[in-house]
């Protein structure tokens, strides 16, 4: 894969992060740099170890799907895709959470709900044969930063849902297009290819 390929991922993973870190700043209004150090922290090390998670979980199976591999690389990064679409798409209650989203319990489920994504594309990765070290300091880099420009925005701003939800179906889309792109390299669409 290249350098490309894998910041294009990195980004796309990063939406879901950037997306809750502008709505937890909107409901945080005034961030200490501690909020701020602690959400993008974990957010960008979620990232990095579900993605490294995902592809240890693939090479259990890699030699089982190896025909089939970029067939199952494609179907998760879909699935992945269409349900950033969904979230995007999706009418939510706008109202925050009265607890600091940036600590305790919340901030591990909130870390945990934005780097499962991660997982599935790690498991991509470990199929497609690419190693993992690069892409997951990229991808967990990728998190770290966007998280921490979403708590910026979200502070300043009074309502900027409209961003969360393009930033959400820009990364559904990413994900599309790097799938499709992973069929193009197999020749498996229309017969052409590389």
């Amino acid at each position: 894969m290249t350098l490309f390929g894998t910041i294009a991922i990195a980004v796309a993973l990063a939406m879901d992060a950037f997306a809750v870190s502008i709505a937890t700043g909107i409901c945080l209004e005034q961030i200490t740099g501690r909020q701020w150090f602690r959400l993008w922290w974990h957010f960008g090390f979620f990232q990095a170890m579900m993605l490294v998670i995902g592809w240890a979980l693939g090479l259990t199976v890699r030699d089982l799907i190896e025909r089939y591999d970029h067939w199952v690389a494609f179907a998760l990064l879909a699935v992945v895709g269409g349900n950033m679409i969904r979230s995007a798409l999706a009418v939510e209650d706008e109202t925050c959470i009265r607890k600091d989203p940036t600590r305790g319990m919340l901030l591990v489920m909130l870390s945990l709900a934005t780097s499962m994504d991660a997982l599935a594309v790690g498991l991509s990765l470990s199929i497609l044969n690419i190693r993992i070290w690069i892409p997951a300091l990229i991808v967990g880099f990728m998190a770290s930063l966007l998280t921490a420009i979403g708590m910026i925005i979200g502070g300043r701003a009074a309502r900027v849902t409209w961003l969360k939800k393009y930033a959400e179906l820009t990364g559904g889309a990413v994900l599309y297009i790097i799938g499709f792109h992973i069929l193009w390299e197999h020749g498996v669409l229309g017969g052409i290819g590389p």
